[in-house]
């Protein structure tokens, strides 16, 4: 059955390994059937910054409203990206605190302490690069970055996390090893 997926490429770079995942991916779900959107991130035009916080809303811009809609669109999001100092980059992280909003991504209600998750219905896979050893990132520095996506993000506003594919250490992968991570990927998108 065709999908609606939509592919968030979180790293700054169109040319990185990153976005060479993502691309597999794009490929992949096309080739079986998918309606499959990008949004890079990267080339978006929007201040990452919210500067009011909540209480002072923030006027979107037209690529920011232009994700909303996308958003709204997909029945399943894949968002692709590395890990740096533990985390997302600054750029993915500006780019969720402007667009995941209060009364788009949730809602809280006066007799509620948790918010009402306006983006249910939806999934979402996470393509994700490091050049920490993924084994590391998990055991040892407990996978802040992928916490934080999952848990206090994605599931926050009503999305529910799938696959997490972790690649790494980039840094020292060779050719053949980084055909079989996009192989990976393509494949993660033709068994949806």
């Amino acid at each position: 059955m065709s999908a609606r997926i939509l592919v968030v490429l979180g790293h700054p770079s169109n040319r990185s390994f990153c976005a060479a995942l993502a691309a597999a991916y794009v490929s992949g779900a096309r080739a079986v059937g998918h309606d499959v959107q990008v949004l890079e991130v990267g080339a978006l035009h929007f201040d990452p910054v919210l500067r009011g916080g909540y209480q002072h809303p923030q006027v979107l811009e037209p690529d920011l409203l232009h994700a909303q809609s996308l958003i709204h669109w997909a029945e399943h999001l894949v968002f692709v990206f590395p890990i740096w100092w533990g985390g997302i980059p600054a750029l993915l992280k500006g780019f969720l605190d402007r667009v995941l909003l209060p009364g788009f991504a949730f809602k809280y209600h006066s007799d509620s302490v948790f918010p009402e998750q306006l983006l249910k219905g939806r999934s979402a896979d996470l393509l994700v690069c490091m050049d920490t050893p993924p084994w590391w990132y998990r055991w040892v520095q407990r996978m802040p970055g992928l916490e934080q996506m999952r848990r206090t993000t994605l599931r926050f506003c009503g999305i529910r996390p799938q696959k997490t594919l972790t690649f790494g250490p980039i840094i020292s992968s060779s050719a053949t090893q980084r055909d079989h991570w996009l192989l990976r990927a393509r494949q993660l998108a033709t068994a949806r």
